[in-house]
C-alpha cells in the first residue's frame, strides 16, 4: 500500500466551496483501479489548511492510472483552482512502526 500525502491551502474565503467541490469530485478518484481511501481533513490550528491522504494500492496506481486518465483532468479542473500556493505531492511506503 502506498500512501499520498499533500498539505492543500486553500485561498482565503473559498474552505466551503472548496470542501463541497471535494465531495463532488471523490467519484473521480474513487472510479480509479488500484484505488483504496481518500481522506481530507481541515487543520485545526490553520483556517484553510487541509491535509489530503489518498491510500493506494501501487505508485503507478496514481501516477499512472489516475494521473493519466480523463477523470484526472476534470479533478484539476474541479479543485487545482483553489491551491495557494500548489501543493508537493509525496508518496510514502510501507509503516516502519505503527500502534
Amino acid at each position: 500500500m502506498i500512501l499520498e500525502h499533500a498539505l492543500l491551502e486553500v485561498k482565503p474565503g473559498l474552505d466551503d466551496e472548496f470542501e463541497q467541490a471535494m465531495r463532488d469530485a471523490l467519484p473521480l478518484i474513487q472510479a480509479t483501479p488500484g484505488f483504496i481511501r481518500l481522506s481530507v481533513r481541515p487543520c485545526l490550528e490553520s483556517r484553510g489548511k487541509y491535509l489530503l491522504l489518498v491510500e493506494w494500492e501501487t505508485l503507478e496506481a496514481h501516477t499512472e492510472g489516475f494521473r493519466g486518465s480523463e477523470r484526472y483532468a476534470e479533478w484539476k479542473r474541479r479543485l487545482h483552482h483553489f491551491y495557494s500556493p500548489f501543493p508537493l505531492v509525496e508518496h510514502y511506503g510501507k509503516a516502519v512502526a505503527q500502534a
